[in-house]
């Protein structure tokens, strides 16, 4: 499991936009007094589709499932 955890003092949930590539996270959000748009590169493959967010109090919380980069293979 991968793990991000962002303080974002002063956004709201509603105003919070999470995408995902599979290796960089991008989180926007933009309140009247704030604006992020920041790209936070992953430290190894994540399933995008296994992602996880919640918020509270202004600390954001994202896990996702790493993505298994290898494959074994069966010898008959």
């Amino acid at each position: 499991v991968v793990r991000l955890v962002a303080d974002l003092p002063g956004i709201h949930k509603n105003e919070l936009s999470l995408q995902c590539d599979g290796k960089t996270l991008t989180i926007s959000a933009a309140s009247d007094r704030r604006e992020y748009d920041e790209r936070v590169r992953l430290p190894v493959g994540v399933d995008e589709h296994s992602a996880e967010a919640t918020f509270n109090n202004g600390v954001l919380n994202v896990t996702f499932d790493r993505v298994d980069e290898t494959a074994d293979i069966n010898v008959e």
